[in-house]
Parts: C-alpha cells; structure tokens; sequence
C-alpha cells in the first residue's frame, strides 16, 4: 500500500489560527499577518477620497440643483416636536452614486453608506437605513420628474441638447415577480380569501398573545398579512381591465383562433406587471420602458413607463412629454417600426415634427412599394413613406442606433437596467426617473471644465 500524505494538525478551537504554524524553509522569508496590532490613523473624510472621485461630482452637480420640492416633504421644523430628518440631498447623492456604480439594492446601499469611504464621504455622518433609502427612492416620484427637467432645461441653456433630432426607443425590463405568481380568476378569489382569513386570524391573535412568540415577530406576521392581502386585492381590481383586453383579442381573430387567447391572469406580487416577449424570445413579467434622447447631446429628455406590451401608439404621447419637458417640439422624431403606427406617424407630423421611421418590407411579388401611399393613408402618412425612400432619411434614420439604442445598452449594462427591485407601476416609474437622472448628471459632468 502507498503510503497516506501527513497533513499539518489543525488548531483546536479556542487557540489562535497560525500560532503553531508550519516551519518554513530557512530561505523563505515573508511578512506574515498580525491582525490584532492596534492602529491610529487619524484621517477625516475629506482625506478619504480622492480629489476627482465621481463622488465629488455627483455631489458638486447637485449642490447646483433647486432641491425645494424634496425640502417640502420634511415634516420636522424648527421649534416642531420630532427629530431632525436626513439631509435629502445626501439621500438622493447616495442613490445617484449607486446608480453611477450599478447598485440597485437598499440594502447593499446601506451597508456601503457604512464600509465605502466615497459612500462615507456623501453620507458624511447622517444616520441612514436601508427603510429610509428604499422609501426615499420610490416616494418621491414627482420631485425626480421634476429634477429630470431641471437637469434638461441646463443642458439647453448649455448647448448640449439641442432638440433637432430626437430618438425614442423601448426596452422591456424584467418585473420582480415570478412566472408562478399569475393566477386566473377563482384562484385569486381562492387566495383573497385565504390572505383575508389570515388577516383576521392574527388579529384575534393579538388578543390573546403567545408567550412564546415576540411582539416585534408577531407585529411583522401580522404586517406580512396585511401586505398579501392588500396585494391579491389590486391583482382582483386588476382582472376586469385585463379581461376586457382579451376579448377585444377574441373578437379580432377569426372563429377557429379564439379559443387560442389564454384566460386573463393577474401576478399576485406585483399585479401590475404584465407578462412580456422579450429581447430574447422567452415570455417573462416585465414592464415596457420607453426612453427618448437627444441625438447631439445623448441626454434623457423623455421617460415613459408601461406594463403594454406592445410599442404602438407610445410615440405621439412620449413626443408630447419632451415638448412639455423642454419648452418646444423636436425638430426631427427617430422610431422604429414597432413605434410608427399611422395614427401616431399623423399625430407627429400635424405638430410639426418629422418622422424618421422604417416602412413596410416592399411586396416580392411585384406590387407596391414600401414608399408607394396606400388607399386609406392620409397625407402627412403618404408624405413620409416618400420621405423614408430617400438617401438623406435613411441616413437621418441611423442615427438612432447610436442614440436611443446606445442609450439603452448604457442602462443595462452600465447602471444594472435588468430587473427591477420595486413592484408597482408608480415606483417602477421613480426608479427609471432616478436612472435618466443619474444618465444627464453624467453627461453635464463630461461637458464640465
């Protein structure tokens, strides 16, 4: 038999990893560690992080932002009762920089406001909890609308954004609710019942406490349900409009197709989510983010989010936003052809903008054009597919690949644009606002002296 390699003895618990260690060879010499060594080092925040740190920036940029709308919502005064509240422009500083970085997560967010220097840095003393990051990001909706167009109306007064062409572009994003969670309609009746039993349950509960289980977990069992049964309530609130959906479907097929449109299902964890086809051709709950950008700047100028998951008809109502947003209309539109329905292609022509966008493949056996008018297009329609068979506008068209496109792909792959980590329509919309947020302070940086 050969013989068994002698492994070295490992220390008893208790006694101190590395005290008995090995003899090395006489000529290996090393600097081993030595973990209990007591240090002081004095050295303040500012010490920590370097002079050109993104930290820095982010927080230059948004010392030079009217932050009074986030100032409003702070319920402790001077001379009020309560405690002082967190400063909301480190709140907001902490979740421009964990954009910049790709952290979605309140949680981590927290951890790194206590163990990152530049996260120690912004926070600069003000006691945070990943409670307080979590509602700060969701409930502030309208504040970040608005800083949105602050950050738009300096980059017009700075040249950047100039409006004469203006691409739109859609990308579905992952919803954080599973394939699982969607339920027909007496399944949903099923479980309301059973989460509302359950509600009542803990309530007598409390009547009679048991000794054995705390109050702080009997107080979160009982927060748990009420949650779920709040959530399988908007899930049946839901199904009426999702159903009236599918029959529309119904009733465009032909008889033999009809049995083909699946019952309405509803997700019982984020109801508003909608199940998608997505970029790689698999079905998954996401929402539909509509994105618009300024092709000589490539800043965010629109934001639009969805549970629709078809693009028709999201042109002419983003268009209309970035008009809002900036003062005046787009010179020239840029949308593919999932976007360019002829009622929106209309839409956008009678205001004065011109449309960019791909017609139909033209006919192989012999018929009409991709540019020929059809019987029933109006005139600003005819006009642009005559538009769309010219050089110039295929030219003009694309540029959209390096513009809403590149725009998109900077979300996903750059600030973690995959799945989201909020449910619901309105706080789905406040993430995707603190993104084109996040995407303009960085390209005000970049123009920076």
């Amino acid at each position: 038999m050969s013989a068994q390699p002698v492994l070295p003895e490992m220390p008893e618990p208790g006694e101190r990893a590395g005290a008995e260690a090995p003899t090395l060879p006489a000529a290996a010499r090393v600097v081993r560690a030595a973990r209990e060594q007591v240090e002081l080092v004095p050295r303040s925040l500012e010490e920590a992080v370097s002079a050109d740190h993104p930290a820095r920036a982010v927080w230059a940029l948004l010392e030079r932002l009217d932050l009074a709308a986030f100032y409003g919502k702070v319920r402790a005064v001077l001379d009020g009762p309560g405690r002082p509240a967190a400063d909301p422009r480190v709140l907001l500083g902490l979740w421009v920089l964990a954009t910049v970085e790709g952290v979605g997560s309140a949680r981590k967010l927290a951890r790194l406001s206590r163990e990152h220097d530049a996260y120690r840095w912004l926070r600069g003393g003000v006691p945070v909890n990943y409670h307080q990051l979590a509602a700060f990001r969701t409930g502030h909706r309208a504040e970040l609308d608005g800083l949105l167009s602050q950050t738009v109306a300096v980059l017009l007064h700075q040249g950047l954004v100039t409006l004469r062409h203006v691409a739109q572009d859609g990308v579905r994003v992952r919803a954080s609710a599973g394939a699982g969670s969607f339920r027909r309609r007496a399944s949903l009746e099923r479980c309301l019942d059973q989460a509302r039993a359950r509600v009542d349950q803990l309530a007598a509960e409390a009547e009679h406490p048991d000794p054995t289980v705390g109050r702080r977990e009997a107080a979160a069992r009982e927060r748990a349900a009420k949650e779920r049964a709040a959530r399988v309530e908007a899930a049946v609130a839901e199904l009426p409009a999702l159903e009236a959906s599918k029959e529309r479907q119904r009733k465009k097929l032909a008889r033999g197709r009809r049995e083909r449109v699946a019952e309405a299902r509803v997700s019982t964890t984020d109801p508003e989510a909608r199940v998608m086809k997505m970029a790689d051709g698999g079905f998954r709950p996401a929402y539909n983010v509509q994105v618009a950008t300024d092709r000589d700047g490539r800043a965010i100028v629109g934001v639009e989010v969805t549970n629709r998951g078809s693009d028709g008809g999201l042109a002419a109502p983003l268009e209309e936003q970035v008009a809002e947003r900036c003062g005046r209309r787009p010179n020239a539109y840029l949308v593919d052809g999932g976007l360019a329905t002829r009622d929106d292609v209309t839409a956008l022509e009678r205001r004065g903008v011109t449309v960019y966008a791909p017609t139909e493949a033209p006919r192989v056996d012999g018929g009409r054009a991709a540019t020929d008018p059809r019987p029933d297009d109006t005139p600003e329609v005819a006009a642009w597919r005559a538009r769309m068979g010219t050089d110039e506008a295929k030219a003009t068209y694309r540029e959209r690949g390096s513009t809403a496109e590149w725009t998109n792909a900077q979300a996903r792959t750059r600030h973690g644009l995959r799945q989201f980590a909020v449910r619901g329509l309105e706080r789905v919309t406040a993430a995707v606002l603190l993104l084109a947020l996040t995407h303009n302070l960085l390209r005000w940086w970049a123009v920076q002296p």
